[in-house]
C-alpha cells in the first residue's frame, strides 16, 4: 500500500528512527502505526525506538554568538556527559552559521545515532538566532542549564554580558514593564482583588491598591526595571543609561 510522507514523519517523531526504516516498517505493517513501532523494536533500530518513547526532563543549554539552543535528555548524568555537551555546542554553532532550520535538520540527521551512542532519548527543545542591535553579549551558567543572550543598540559587549548575567540569575519575564502580557495582568489583578477583599479592605480603595500592586509586579518581572545584580542601588535601565536594550532571550532547562 502507498505510505504517505506525513505518516512516515509521525513514526519518525515517535521513535527517532530514520525515515527509510520508518517507511519500510509502515509498508510491512500495512500502515498500522503501533504495529510499525513493534517491528522497529524487533530490529536493529529497537534500542533507539524504545528510548525515544521515554520522557526528557533534563538537558543542557548552549550559546554561540547570536544563537542559543536547548537540548533535552532523560537524566542529569547524561546532561553532564562530554558527548552530550559537544552535541549541544555543535548545534549552537550550526544555528549561528546556518540558522534555526540548519540546526533542526542537523539534529534530526544525527538523532538516532546519538540516542544509541549516548543511551538516552533526546530532543532539540529550543533554537533561536537573535537579530537586530549592534552589540551582543551572552552568559551561560556553569551548570549549563540556563543562559541568556542580550542584544543592545550601542554600549559594549561587556555591558551586554553583564545584563545577560543579570537575566540568567533573576529570570525576568519581559524587557520592559509595558510588555507584560495583558492576560497575566488580569490574572494578577484578580488575585490581588480576592486577597484584599479577604483582608477586609474597603471597596472604595481597592482599585488604587490594586494599581500599585500591578505596577510593582510589572517592575519586578521586567528586565529593565529590576535592581541590577552587580549594583542593586540602580536598575538595569539606569546601568545601561542611553544604551537601548533591543532584546533578550533567556533559556532554561
Amino acid at each position: 500500500m502507498a505510505i504517505s510522507a506525513a505518516d512516515v514523519k509521525i513514526l519518525r517523531d515517535k521513535t527517532g528512527v530514520g525515515m527509510l526504516a520508518c517507511k519500510n516498517a509502515l509498508e510491512e505493517s500495512g500502515g498500522e502505526m503501533d504495529a510499525a513501532i513493534e517491528l522497529l523494536r524487533k530490529r536493529g533500530e529497537s534500542k533507539a525506538a524504545s528510548k525515544a518513547e521515554r520522557s526528557t526532563s533534563e538537558g543542557g543549554v548552549a550559546i554561540s554568538g547570536r544563537a542559543i539552543i536547548k537540548v533535552l535528555c532523560e537524566t542529569d548524568f547524561v546532561a553532564r556527559n562530554e558527548k552530550f555537551v559537544e552535541l549541544t555546542e555543535l548545534l549552537a554553532k550550526t544555528a549561528e552559521s546556518g540558522g534555526n532550520d540548519a540546526a533542526k535538520n542537523y539534529f534530526e540527521s544525527v538523532k538516532t545515532d546519538q540516542i544509541q551512542e549516548i543511551g538516552e532519548n533526546m530532543s532539540l527543545d529550543f533554537v533561536e538566532v537573535v537579530d537586530g542591535g549592534t552589540i551582543v553579549g551572552s552568559y551561560l551558567h556553569t551548570n549549563r542549564k540556563v543562559g541568556t543572550i542580550v542584544v543592545l543598540e550601542g554600549g559594549t559587549s561587556e555591558m551586554a554580558r553583564d545584563v545577560a548575567m543579570h537575566a540568567t540569575a533573576m529570570d525576568p519575564l519581559v524587557a520592559t514593564p509595558d510588555e507584560v502580557p495583558a492576560e497575566l495582568l488580569e490574572k494578577e489583578k484578580e488575585i490581588a482583588r480576592e486577597q484584599l477583599i479577604a483582608a477586609g479592605k474597603p471597596e472604595q480603595i481597592l482599585e488604587k491598591i490594586i494599581a500599585g500592586k500591578i505596577q510593582k509586579f510589572c517592575a519586578e518581572r521586567a528586565l529593565s526595571s529590576q535592581p541590577f545584580v552587580k549594583n542593586p542601588e540602580q536598575t538595569v535601565a539606569e546601568f545601561l543609561g542611553d544604551v537601548k536594550l533591543v532584546k533578550f532571550v533567556r533559556v532554561a532547562v
